[in-house]
């Protein structure tokens, strides 16, 4: 194994994700805990991430000992901000939609919210997460609310050969290819069929609260079952187009580039970030008496199963929290770690789907020929000392 290869498998084993705390709103949702026994107490990781050094452009992030319930607590949760982190008067605030319809819009806050309402829980993951040693935590789950996106389209009419849809945001910066310097906003596309799943939402409320500023106020999109990257905050203005959009974070960036072998040849690819990818990862250990228990989460697709493994050892089921079941958010899951001796332990964890694929191993060529920090899904190893 080459250098090279063993510091993929260092930064891959860097801990798990999310956030949490304990429930801040008087939420049914937020109530509920994580699976816990009275009386155990937390036994921290030996491997905790590094510091922070993203310069603000990431923010909130806490250790996965803190999970404390199934819905992420609003001020719990991450923040990502590529450019700037605009303040916007929702007064003066419209939503444009406009290039290829028939009847371009411009719909204000009091406008959105009088349209039909819908809620989806959805677990929101970072594409980088795991794809650093310090970024170990970049994934939350909240009950997100707004109109659907599909109606407001076909009121626009979208014309025939509109095949595009470009989300853009508020927040801009400076952006320079091939020595042309450019003020551009945060933007991300998909195509008109992406757009129209009934499941997207021009979303203006977070775990019943009015959508916080830093996450987007006063609209953001939300498109349940993809990366964070395609979740657009600060929403200002929705584009149909004929072509593919080709803008820094769709073509530049966030993109993944894979080594593959094709008949003896090696062929690169690249693959602009999109939907999530099945996961799990070991959130905590705890001990009541002699007791130890393994707790964590899984997400990324329909969960079938979790599975733990000790120190190379077989694979055991856990148990999946059935308490909480919502389409796109994750599952929490907890292992009875029977026979738990004094001393350094390995723990990892892997998710099955429904379709029987599995979480793979940071040696599958998945993960091992990935040459970017993004869609990092592999299985997830920490490290704990019982004493």
């Amino acid at each position: 194994m080459d250098a090279q290869d063993l510091a993929r498998r260092a930064l891959l084993r860097q801990g798990g994700a999310s956030l949490a705390g304990l429930a801040l709103l008087h939420s049914p949702f937020l109530a509920r805990a994580f699976p816990s026994r009275p009386g155990e107490e937390v036994i921290p990781w030996l491997d905790q991430p590094p510091a922070n050094p993203s310069g603000g452009v990431v923010e909130n992030l806490p250790q996965w000992e803190e999970l404390g319930s199934w819905l992420t607590p609003n001020d719990k949760f991450i923040r990502v901000a590529h450019y700037n982190k605009p303040a916007i008067d929702e007064n003066g605030w419209t939503l444009k939609i406009d290039g290829l319809v028939k009847q371009p819009m411009a719909l204000s806050l009091r406008t959105l919210k009088a349209r039909p309402r819908k809620e989806v829980i959805f677990t929101l993951e970072c594409s980088g997460n795991h794809g650093f040693p310090w970024f170990t935590s970049g994934i939350g789950t909240a009950k997100w609310a707004g109109t659907p996106l599909a109606p407001l389209l076909k009121q626009a009419g979208v014309m025939a050969k509109g095949s595009e849809v470009v989300f853009f945001g508020s927040d801009a910066g400076e952006e320079e290819v091939r020595q042309i310097k450019m003020p551009q906003h945060f933007a991300r596309s998909m195509s008109l069929a992406d757009a129209m799943n009934p499941n997207n939402l021009l979303c203006y409320e977070m775990n019943g609260a009015a959508l916080p500023q830093p996450h987007g106020f006063p609209v953001r999109l939300i498109v349940p079952g993809w990366y964070g990257i395609a979740n657009v905050k600060w929403l200002d203005r929705i584009e149909i187009r004929d072509r593919r959009f080709m803008g820094r974070f769709m073509a530049r960036d966030y993109v993944t580039i894979r080594e593959e072998q094709r008949d003896g040849e090696t062929v690169w690819t690249e693959s602009s970030v999109g939907r999530t990818l099945l996961k799990s990862v070991p959130a905590k250990v705890t001990r009541r008496n002699d007791e130890y228990r393994v707790v964590g989460a899984a997400w990324g697709g329909p969960v079938a199963r979790v599975e733990v493994q000790v120190d190379k050892g077989p694979w055991a089921a856990a148990t999946i929290d059935r308490r909480e079941q919502a389409e796109f958010a994750w599952k929490l899951w907890s292992f009875d770690w029977a026979n738990a001796t004094p001393g350094e332990h390995a723990i990892t964890s892997r998710a099955v789907d429904v379709q029987g694929n599995v979480q793979p191993s940071i040696e599958d060529p998945r993960i091992a020929k990935k040459r970017t920090y993004w869609e990092s899904n592999g299985q997830v190893t920490r490290q704990v000392r019982l004493t």
